[in-house]
């Protein structure tokens, strides 16, 4: 464990017993969002390998068009 996160947990464990729950259900929402997200990208490499092929493709033969911020 970390210095910080150790920091984190005792200054938490200050809290009322609400509190610290409401703390920990956050942040177990938190991981568990962290980790789908992981799987998620690791699940569309393929398609994404495959869209910047596309784009590369598209670039290459002049069929792309560069714009600014604004303009999309």
């Amino acid at each position: 464990m970390t210095k910080l996160l150790k920091q984190a947990f005792e200054k938490a464990s200050q809290l009322p017993g609400n509190l610290q729950d409401e703390l920990a259900r956050e942040l177990l929402q938190d991981m568990q969002a962290e980790q789908k997200w992981d799987e998620t990208l690791v699940e569309s490499q393929d398609i994404l390998n495959s869209l910047a092929k596309d784009a590369l493709k598209q670039h290459k033969t002049g069929r792309t068009k560069l714009m600014g911020p604004d303009e999309l």
